[in-house]
């Protein structure tokens, strides 16, 4: 792995907290990076670049299929910097 990982959005989740879950994911679906931020810090973007330390690898093969069909799809239909 380089030392940056571009990942894609997969996954948002709105908290009870008044805060934005967000999963994104490598193109494989193989690794991921969380994060929570306020709703107030505008929309998220398609995808981030995440230092390779800083993701996780995905343990359960359901979840990395569809952290992959998602991410690869995001990939396809967005530019990194658009927001969703």
């Amino acid at each position: 792995m380089s030392d940056t990982e571009r990942a894609w959005l997969v996954f948002r989740e709105y908290t009870d907290k008044g805060l934005l879950s967000l999963t994104y994911a490598t193109p494989d679906g193989e690794h991921v990076h969380r994060k929570q931020r306020s709703l107030n810090a505008g929309d998220p973007t398609a995808a981030v670049d995440v230092a390779a330390d800083d993701l996780d690898p995905v343990e359960d093969p359901t979840d990395v299929d569809r952290y992959g069909t998602e991410a690869s799809r995001m990939r396809d239909e967005h530019d990194p910097d658009d927001t969703v």
